[in-house]
């Protein structure tokens, strides 16, 4: 089984206990070969990856693949100045596989992810998990009155995708992607996620919910299954400064963050409190939830 993680260096402290988890509660390594789409990561960073691996007694392959997405999507929206989220359009590009199962760097994988081995994309070019709508998305009104879709069309979040990648590059969908990019280049509400739902337009095959389960920092954890992939969306992120007073999801987290790797990733940086400065008004909203849940 082919696993894609795309990695910059602020997503480094969250990958930490998303390889761990996966690692952990999968029935058998030696099926799973992870490639890393890298983003100026360092080979000291790699370094720990590598040894994070040897820790955890992983016997599957890895593979660093180095890119730079400012080059090829500079022009398009950032996600806090950066454009790593852009490299799932590419994995085609990079791998010879024909499946992949691409995951975000801020989760935590309770579940064996050699469940989806076998996925039945019944004819489609990813699977997601659905049950949002256009109507409900941010930016919704860019969706329904600039590009036309209805507004009950199912929408997903592209933080967890298996892809068909035999039919995305026979489908030419990255060439649809940058195309539609450039065209709404300053419009995009959210990034390439927004650029693979308009493209499919709700067609798309269902993985299990709990292989999706989002949790924002204010809310309970989510009781989809007993074993869950945790998916936390948004901002802050349990490793955030701050994050043991404001995220529900800390002590999920914490279980599989080991110490080593936060003594060298976890540590306040300039970056960090750059970051924190930027999603001020996240902490705001959190903080005023709190109090008004009380």
């Amino acid at each position: 089984m082919n696993i894609v993680f795309c990695i910059n260096r602020l997503g480094m402290v969250g990958l930490g206990a998303t390889l761990t988890s996966l690692i952990r509660n999968c029935s058998d390594t030696k099926r799973i070969k992870i490639y890393f789409l890298c983003a100026g990561i360092t080979s000291c960073e790699k370094y720990y990856i590598k040894s994070l691996f040897n820790e955890e007694q992983f016997l599957g392959g890895y593979q660093f693949i180095d890119f730079d997405p400012s080059r090829i999507f500079g022009s398009f929206p950032s996600l806090h100045g950066d454009w790593t989220t852009y490299g799932r359009l590419l994995i085609s590009d990079y791998l010879e596989e024909d499946q992949v199962l691409y995951l975000d760097c801020d989760l935590i994988i309770e579940l064996d992810v050699l469940e989806v081995e076998k996925f039945d994309f019944q004819g489609e070019v990813l699977g997601a998990v659905g049950g949002g709508k256009f109507k409900y998305t941010l930016g919704n009104k860019f969706y329904i009155e600039k590009i036309g879709i209805s507004p009950d069309v199912e929408y997903f979040n592209a933080g967890v995708l298996i892809l068909d990648l035999f039919k995305w590059r026979m489908k030419n969908i990255k060439e649809q992607c940058l195309e539609l990019a450039n065209k709404y280049s300053l419009e995009l509400p959210s990034h390439d996620q927004s650029i693979l739902n308009i493209i499919l337009k709700g067609s798309f095959a269902k993985l299990s919910p709990a292989f999706n389960c989002e949790w924002c920092a204010d809310k309970v954890r989510p009781n989809v299954s007993e074993k869950m992939l945790l998916h936390f969306v948004g901002s802050p992120k349990p490793w955030d400064l701050f994050g043991s007073f404001i995220h529900n999801g800390y002590q999920s987290w914490l279980k599989y963050s080991t110490n080593k790797w936060m003594a060298k990733f976890g540590g306040i940086s300039t970056s960090s409190l750059f970051r924190t400065w930027r999603i001020r008004r996240s902490y705001a909203r959190c903080i005023r939830n709190r109090y008004l849940n009380k």
